[in-house]
């Protein structure tokens, strides 16, 4: 008889996720949420099939070569620089992530990073818990407008998109920055003005990030880049640390270089520099834009459902390495 194949949940998932991949497979789960070690990691992969993981769980080379029974390892994310895509093909490992099920709700948080800087709110909301609120004047937390403003978008892909059609009730100047510029439809729909790498720095009021990460956009915001932008302008990033060198960022805000900055995302992550926690005018978000229950219960189940196709089928819907299909074609 079959034996079913094997699959390994590395975070805490929701139940249903779980009941979904027990239909078909032998399933050992972490619900108790531990930070497993690179070389925990590897253990626990002995003798499975699938995995699915988080951006905190690392695949490179060195874990797949010890794991030479996986076959799939799924992410419950969009983002996949923990990846090591070549490693995988290599390998004969599937790799897979959950796209478009989280565009809505990261457009959503990026609008409200924005306004949260801005309007410095969590400045103002640390007064009020100190209770050190002498009431309302003039001058007091004085921030600036998101309606009229120029917003800049670095990234123009789906979750960007859905920014600019989100800053479009805002009354807003977009524009934006990609290495592939966009359709003209789909300029004209979200209302959006393609313009240079240096154009984008020199008159974004606010500039958004929402580019993947890769050696390429590596400090793609670094310190030459802050000092081309505006000292009145905010920088939000929404992407994935390592895109904004954030020692940098800390010196420019430090100095007056940048007015503001909001941040989900962070180098290093879950360390933070240590430099930002001295600074009022950043706001530090515990990477949390997909953090709704609807959308990170699909992000779950799209993961889930790309393991069952992958080990099934073998044609998982959300496949990143298509070329891994030749390298598991002559292996069999």
């Amino acid at each position: 008889m079959n034996m079913k194949k094997k699959v390994l949940v590395t975070r805490e998932v929701f139940d249903e996720t779980l009941a979904h991949l027990a239909q078909h497979f032998d399933v050992s789960s972490n619900q108790g949420n531990e930070q497993w070690s690179a070389d925990d990691l590897v253990q626990r992969l002995q003798g499975k099939d699938g995995a699915l993981v988080t951006t905190s769980d690392r695949v490179d080379d060195a874990l797949l070569s010890r794991c030479p029974q996986l076959r799939v390892v799924s992410t419950v994310s969009v983002g996949y620089n923990h990846i090591d895509l070549d490693a995988c093909t290599r390998h004969g490992v599937m790799a897979t992530n959950t796209p478009g099920v989280l565009t809505d709700s990261v457009a959503d948080m990026a609008i409200c990073l924005t306004l949260a800087t801005v309007r410095r709110l969590a400045e103002g909301e640390r007064l009020v818990r100190a209770r050190q609120w002498p009431g309302t004047h003039l001058k007091q937390l004085l921030g600036h407008d998101l309606h009229h403003a120029t917003v800049g978008i670095a990234g123009f892909g789906r979750i960007g998109q859905v920014i600019a059609k989100r800053l479009r009730g805002f009354d807003t100047d977009v524009l934006y920055h990609t290495r592939h510029r966009a359709e003209a439809a789909v300029e004209q729909a979200y209302g959006a003005s393609y313009v240079s790498k240096d154009e984008l720095l020199a008159r974004s009021d606010i500039l958004i990030l929402i580019l993947p990460y890769s050696p390429e956009t590596h400090h793609f915001i670094g310190r030459a880049e802050m000092a081309k932008m505006k000292r009145s302008a905010v920088l939000i990033n929404m992407a994935r640390g390592g895109i904004v060198d954030d020692a940098a960022l800390a010196e420019a805000l430090r100095d007056g270089v940048l007015w503001g900055a909001g941040l989900d995302v962070y180098e290093n992550e879950p360390r933070v520099n240590e430099a930002l926690f001295a600074l009022d005018n950043v706001v530090l978000s515990p990477h949390i834009a997909s953090a709704t229950e609807p959308t990170r219960q699909n992000m779950a189940m799209t993961a889930a459902r790309n393991c069952v196709a992958a080990l099934t089928t073998g044609v998982p819907p959300n496949l990143l390495n298509p070329q891994v299909q030749a390298t598991v074609s002559r292996a069999g």
